[in-house]
Parts: structure tokens; C-alpha cells; sequence
């Protein structure tokens, strides 16, 4: 399985199931979440989206063995994380969002996580770097110190001090967060849908600009990763199961 799709009255629910690879993003899985998010944008019965995981993970982000395959015309990374959208968007978390799965989480406007679900950006662990959205909108969700220590430390941010530091707006028993963010997102659709979708449309409009410097400074970083010898270990160390033997170069 890959991308399941669900309609609830108002709320289109889409779950990332791919659990034996803990919801790791493919071609396939990436055309899935195009064409779900594509519904969600183009129907206009439909007021908003939760988008979940699986109980053991949101998802571990690109898949490192066989690739996330390329942007999407509408929606770019994962046919989601550059999208312009207009109906409000609810991130459903239980498990780990790792990489790329953190930087779904960080392209929704509203968090609900269980728990024990955890948030990380391990790339530069493997030689790689966030590029897909993370290097700038890590740091307007969490305190720009917190959001530089997961970049560069790649070690994990728990739900609740993610709860505490702003991040996630509800925080929920482990395996509740999908039905938690059903009941958030039939809260957003008892307001006017015109009004959301404008609101959304101005605050999108207030950071286009700085969002328009983030993707250009992460394409310049993720070129000069692309050159280095680091990162071609860190995927071969991953894929190998051992620790990698940087040399900086």
C-alpha cells in the first residue's frame, strides 16, 4: 500500500501507508500525495485535509533506496511540501517524522501529535541536508537555537517539549492523533470557507518572499552537498548498516 484517501463530510483524510518501510516516501507514494492534495485543492466541497501515518510512524521521509522521485508540478517534494495551498491542512502525528516526514509535517498549518511521537532531521548524519523546506521553516515553527541544534545534531525532538516550545497545537494519548486531528479540522470548517481560504492566501503572501530565499539558499546548499564525497558515504554507510567515515570533503 502507499496512499490511502478518505472522505469525512467536509475533511478529505489522507493516510501515508507504507509501514514495513515506516511510511518512507517513493515515486509512487509522491504521485499519491500529488494527486490527494491536488483533490483537496481543486474540490470546492471539500473545507479541509488531515494528513496521517500509520500507528508506528508518520513517516520516515525519503525512501534512501529507492528515491522520493522527482517534484511535482503543483506540489514539488513529495507533491506536497511546495504547494501553494488554500484549504487549511492538519498534520497527524504518531511515531517518528523523520527528514523529509518532519518537513511534511512543517508544510501543514496545524500539528496534532501523540505523545511519544518524535521529530527529527537527521540528514546531515547521512552527508545529506534538509532540502526540502526545513533549513527556514524549522526555524519560524521553533526557537531558531532548537531548530539549529536538530539541524545539526540530527538527534530528536520529543512531542511534548515540541508541544511546549509551539510546535505542535494538541498533544494527545498515542493512537489517538488521527481522530484528535479529525475533530480540529471539523473545528476549522465550522468557520467560512472563503474567510480560510483568504486568510491563509495573506499569511501565505506575508513569507513568499523569504520562503522565494529559503528554497534558493537550500538549492545552493544541495548542490554543494551533491559534489561532496560525504555524502556519497553517508547514503553507503546507511544502506550498509555501519558508521560512516566522513573526510569532509
Amino acid at each position: 500500500m502507499g496512499v490511502t484517501v478518505e472522505r469525512r463530510g467536509r475533511i478529505l483524510l489522507v493516510r501515508m501507508e507504507r509501514p514495513a518501510k515506516r511510511n518512507a516516501i517513493d515515486q509512487g507514494m509522491t504521485a499519491a500525495l500529488d494527486a490527494a492534495l491536488n483533490e483537496l485543492d481543486d474540490d470546492p466541497d471539500l473545507w479541509a485535509g488531515v494528513l496521517a501515518g500509520t500507528p508506528l510512524a508518520f513517516s520516515a521521509g525519503t525512501d534512501l533506496t529507492d528515491g522520493a522521485g522527482p517534484p511535482t508540478e503543483r506540489g514539488g517534494n513529495y507533491g506536497v511540501v511546495r504547494r501553494d495551498r488554500r484549504t487549511p491542512l492538519v498534520a497527524a502525528v504518531e511515531g517518528i517524522a523523520y527528514g523529509g516526514g518532519f518537513e511534511l509535517v512543517l508544510a501543514c498549518d496545524l500539528v496534532v501529535a501523540a505523545r511519544t511521537a518524535r521529530f527529527a532531521l537527521p540528514e546531515t548524519a547521512r552527508g545529506l541536508i534538509a532540502n526540502c523546506g526545513a533549513l527556514f521553516r524549522a526555524q519560524r515553527a521553533l526557537p531558531r537555537n532548537v531548530a539549529t541544534e536538530m539541524l545539526l545534531t540530527g538527534e530528536p525532538l520529543g512531542a511534548e517539549r515540541a508541544w511546549t516550545l509551539g510546535l505542535v497545537n494538541t498533544l494527545v494519548e498515542p493512537g489517538e492523533a488521527e481522530e484528535a486531528a479529525l475533530v480540529l479540522a471539523e473545528r476549522v470548517c465550522a468557520n467560512a470557507p472563503v474567510a480560510q481560504s483568504a486568510t491563509l492566501g495573506a499569511m501565505a503572501a506575508v513569507v513568499a518572499a523569504e520562503d522565494a530565499l529559503g528554497w534558493a539558499a537550500t538549492e545552493r546548499a544541495q548542490i554543494a552537498v551533491n559534489e561532496s564525497q560525504d555524502a556519497a558515504e553517508g547514503v553507503a554507510a546507511f544502506r550498509e548498516k555501519r558508521p560512516p567515515r566522513w573526510n569532509g570533503r
